[in-house]
C-alpha cells in the first residue's frame, strides 16, 4: 500500500465482503437471490412491453406503474449482478469511484421508488374522490413533470452522498460487510468524523421517506373517507379494490426499510449483522419482484391483456397446424 499519510490515505478499492457470517453458504443464498432477480428482470420488461404496446394501458395510472417497472428494475440491477459475482466467484473487489458510483444509483433509485408510490397514492386519491376529472386532472404533461420532479428530488438529495463519502480519510481497512455500497457501511470504514455523514442521511431519509409516508397515508385517509360514504357495498368493493395492488407494493416497499431503519437503531447489539444485510437485500429485491406479479394478478385489464396476448399466440399457432 502506498501511504504516505495514513489520515489522508485513499483506498483504491474497497472489498464487498457479502452476508458477514455465512460465508460457508453463499452459494446456497444466490439461489434465491438469482431465482428473484430473473423473476424481476422478466416480469418488469413485460409489464413495461404491455404498457407500450396496448393502447387500452395507455391511462395515468399505467404510466406510473411503467415508471415503477423502470424504477425497480434499476434499483435491483445496480446491486444483485454484483452479489451474484461474490456468492458465485469471489469477485468482491470493486473500485473506489465504482463504489461510490453504485452507492449514489442504489440510494437515488430507492428514493424514487418511494416518490413513485407517492405518486400512484396521489393517483388513486384522483381516480376515486374525483372521478368525473380524472383524464382532466393527471394529463400526460402533469404526469411527465411529476415523474421528473420525483427522479430529480431523489438524485439532488443524494448527490451528496458520494462527496461526503469521499472527503473522509480511511484507516480502518477497506472491507466493507456488506454485498454493495451503502453509505454509511462505506462511511464507517473513516478513522475521520462522519457526523455530518450520519446527520445528512437521517435528513435525506425523513424528506424523502417521512415526506412520502405522510402525502400516501393522508391520500388513503381521504380514500376511506369517500370510499366509506358510498351507498353500495358493490361500489365500495370496487373502489377499494383498485387500490389492493398498490397497497401490496407499499407493504412490500416499506415493510423491509422499516425493520431495517429501525433495527439499525434499537437493535444494533441484538440483531446479528447477517440479518441487517440479507434484509437491506431483500428490500431492493421484493419489491421488483413482487410488483409485476400482484398487479398482473389484481388489476383486470392487466390481466385481460396479457389473456388476449396468449389466446392470440395459442390461435396463430393452431392456424399454422
Amino acid at each position: 500500500m502506498l501511504m504516505l499519510n495514513k489520515t489522508e490515505w485513499v483506498p483504491p478499492s474497497f472489498i464487498l465482503n457479502g452476508v458477514p457470517g455465512l460465508e460457508d453458504v453463499h452459494i446456497w443464498i444466490s439461489f434465491p437471490f438469482c431465482s428473484m432477480y430473473v423473476v424481476a428482470m422478466a416480469g418488469n420488461c413485460g409489464l413495461l412491453y404491455l404498457i407500450y404496446c396496448e393502447d387500452s394501458l395507455h391511462k395515468p395510472m399505467y404510466y406510473f406503474l411503467a415508471m415503477l417497472s423502470l424504477t425497480d428494475l434499476v434499483m435491483c440491477s445496480s446491486t444483485v449482478p454484483k452479489a451474484l459475482f461474490i456468492f458465485w466467484f469471489h469477485l468482491k473487489k470493486i473500485g473506489f469511484d465504482g463504489c461510490l458510483i453504485q452507492m449514489f444509483f442504489v440510494h437515488t433509485f430507492t428514493g424514487m421508488e418511494s416518490g413513485v408510490l407517492m405518486l400512484m397514492a396521489l393517483d388513486r386519491y384522483v381516480a376515486i374522490c374525483y372521478p368525473l376529472r380524472y383524464s382532466t386532472i393527471l394529463t400526460n404533461p402533469v404526469i411527465a413533470k411529476v415523474g421528473l420532479s420525483t427522479f430529480l428530488r431523489g438524485m439532488l438529495l443524494i448527490i451528496p452522498f458520494p462527496f461526503l463519502t469521499k472527503r473522509l480519510p480511511y484507516c480502518r481497512g477497506n472491507v466493507i460487510p456488506h454485498t454493495y455500497c451503502d453509505h454509511m457501511s462505506v462511511a464507517k470504514l473513516s478513522c475521520g468524523n462522519i457526523k455530518v455523514n450520519a446527520i445528512y442521511g437521517l435528513i435525506v431519509a425523513l424528506l424523502i421517506g417521512g415526506f412520502d409516508i405522510l402525502c400516501i397515508t393522508a391520500s388513503y385517509t381521504m380514500i376511506l373517507r369517500a370510499v366509506v360514504s358510498l351507498s353500495s357495498a358493490e361500489a365500495r368493493r370496487k373502489a377499494f379494490s383498485t387500490c389492493t395492488a398498490h397497497i401490496c407494493a407499499i407493504v412490500f416497499s416499506y415493510s423491509p426499510a422499516f425493520f431495517s431503519f429501525f433495527s439499525h437503531r434499537f437493535g444494533a447489539h441484538t440483531v446479528p449483522p447477517s440479518c441487517h444485510i440479507i434484509v437491506a437485500n431483500i428490500y431492493l429485491l421484493l419489491p421488483p419482484t413482487m410488483n409485476p406479479i400482484v398487479y398482473g394478478v389484481k388489476t383486470k385489464q392487466i390481466r385481460d391483456c396479457v389473456l388476449g396476448i396468449l389466446s392470440g399466440s395459442k390461435n396463430t399457432k393452431s392456424q399454422n397446424i
